[in-house]
């Protein structure tokens, strides 16, 4: 069991970058839905749904290409350097021609007297794009201190900028004397503050010991190509199927209702998701590397099962903690925001479930089978787009969030069957099903009896988180006592 310690220290310490810079975005939350109407929040949100997608476009999987070629190569550094100077000269061609087309493009999305929206957010898209290999690289070496610094130090500036420009700016009447803030661009200084963030973390990569590259091959990047494009396109579906519900709020809403009052309600409630999403995240940067270094291991398909059951538990506490008190986590989103709050807990639950993708996608990318990741992805990418078309006109936001569950569900049902047949895992799928049943019915029973006395309400809530590891552990046969014993060892 040693290597669930190990995966879970390592998820612990990228946590480090990844819950310190989420944390400190969540300033960001209640800052920019008390500073901003529904409608302005509303743009926000759009535009960094279609940074969410074009960073998938512009990485084109070479970052999964990268560990899997690298963890069986004798010169890792032929594979990094390749993947390093491809993806250096994608992102430079994106911003460059991003720019050029910039009035274009703000047309035909609706906001034709901003082109510096485009300009701001391809920049930040191709810094983003073009560090992700360097970060890899980190990951691969085992130095996740390295990376959580740089990643939280990138966040700290984009967080401490967005409050100058929004909150100290606004107050003092030298800041718009000398040229340094203009309140007539509103959120752009949200965009600009990213991009400062984003470009200081890109650079300190230049003075990292070991992150230069030294050489290039065609024939490697051949490889990788071959390799990472059914990734690039099973990443575009499952990012259309991640943040295109954004886009199509915007389309589709209720021709009655304002679309980007609607678009702006919906995005600051996604955010109240993230801890899910924040998982995750958590968990992939932990497990990836220790799954492509352990390929040839016998034993590997029994601990990806065991890692997915631990990951699974996990997430249903996450599910259950965020959705049984989102009257705690609504605090963070302006007053106006709060009426979206019941998306929380499908948010959660969708989220959930990709990470259930994660886990069950494992088989085919160790298999190098990874075209089977286009087919699963746009299995979900149809069911998104006719649920959105059906739904949302509907009931809105709340389609939306229904249509993302039931497009991941899906996904992980196609996907874990798929692989069971061509490189099954002894995954414990009646131990998986009870586990989301169990959490299911406790968190309905705690969501839905209501309780005057909100302190006995908090402890009933508790008692049912409580009772799901109660039954976790006796579905696992693991004492406290072995627990807390094993955990000091």
């Amino acid at each position: 069991m040693n290597y669930i310690k190990r995966v879970a220290g390592h998820t612990a310490i990228y946590g480090l970058s990844s819950v310190v810079p989420r944390l400190l975005n969540y300033l960001l939350v209640p800052l920019h839905t008390r500073v901003f109407l529904q409608e302005d929040y509303g743009i926000v949100t759009e535009m960094y749904a279609y940074l969410a997608v074009l960073i998938v476009l512009l990485t084109y999987g070479m970052e999964t290409g990268f560990f899997r070629f690298s963890s069986q190569d004798k010169d890792t550094n032929v594979t990094y350097s390749t993947a390093f100077y491809s993806l250096l000269f994608s992102s430079s061609l994106f911003i460059l021609l991003a720019s050029f087309f910039s009035n274009g493009i703000v047309g035909l999305i609706g906001y034709s007297n901003h082109p510096e929206y485009v300009i701001l957010l391809a920049s930040i898209i191709g810094l983003d794009a073009f560090s992700t290999i360097p970060f890899a690289k980190l990951r691969l070496q085992n130095k996740p201190y390295t990376f959580a610094l740089i990643k939280i130090l990138g966040v700290v500036l984009n967080v401490g900028f967005n409050f100058f420009f929004l909150l100290i700016c606004p107050k003092y009447q030298l800041f718009e004397t000398i040229g340094i803030y203009n309140p007539d661009l509103g959120i752009t200084y949200i965009f600009i503050s990213n991009l400062i963030g984003t470009a200081v973390s890109t650079l300190v990569i230049f003075f990292i010991p070991g992150l230069l590259p030294t050489t290039f091959s065609f024939s490697r990047l051949k490889v990788l190509f071959i390799y990472s494009f059914p990734l690039l396109i099973s990443g575009l579906g499952g990012s259309s199927n991640e943040f295109f519900d954004r886009i199509f709020l915007k389309y589709f809403s209720n021709p009655e209702l304002n679309p980007l009052y609607e678009l702006g309600v919906y995005g600051a409630n996604v955010k109240l998701a993230v801890l899910m999403t924040l998982f995750i995240q958590m968990y992939r940067y932990a497990v990836e590397p220790f799954i492509f270094s352990n390929i040839e291991d016998k034993d590997s398909p029994l601990k990806y099962a065991t890692l997915t059951k631990y990951f699974l538990a996990f997430a249903l506490l996450i599910f259950m903690g965020v959705g049984l008190f989102t009257e705690i986590f609504q605090i963070l989103i302006g007053q106006g925001f709060r009426e979206g709050i019941g998306v929380v807990p499908i948010l959660l639950l969708s989220n959930l479930f990709l990470g259930l993708y994660f886990n069950f996608s494992i088989w085919f990318k160790v298999a190098n089978k990874t075209w089977y990741g286009i087919y699963y992805t746009l299995t979900g990418a149809i069911i998104t787009m006719t649920l959105y078309v059906f739904l949302i006109p509907v009931i809105g936001y709340y389609g939306a969030a229904i249509t993302k569950l039931v497009c991941y569900i899906t996904m992980s049902i196609i996907c874990y069957v798929g692989g069971q047949k061509r490189y099954p895992v002894p995954y414990e799928i009646n131990k998986f099903l009870l586990l989301i049943v169990t959490a299911s019915i406790l968190f309905l029973f705690g969501y839905f009896i209501n309780i005057n006395s909100y302190a006995i309400s908090f402890i009933f809530r508790i008692g049912l988180i409580l009772s799901f590891i109660f039954v976790f552990l006796k579905i696992e046969k693991i004492s406290i006592l072995k627990l807390i014993k094993s955990l000091k060892q």
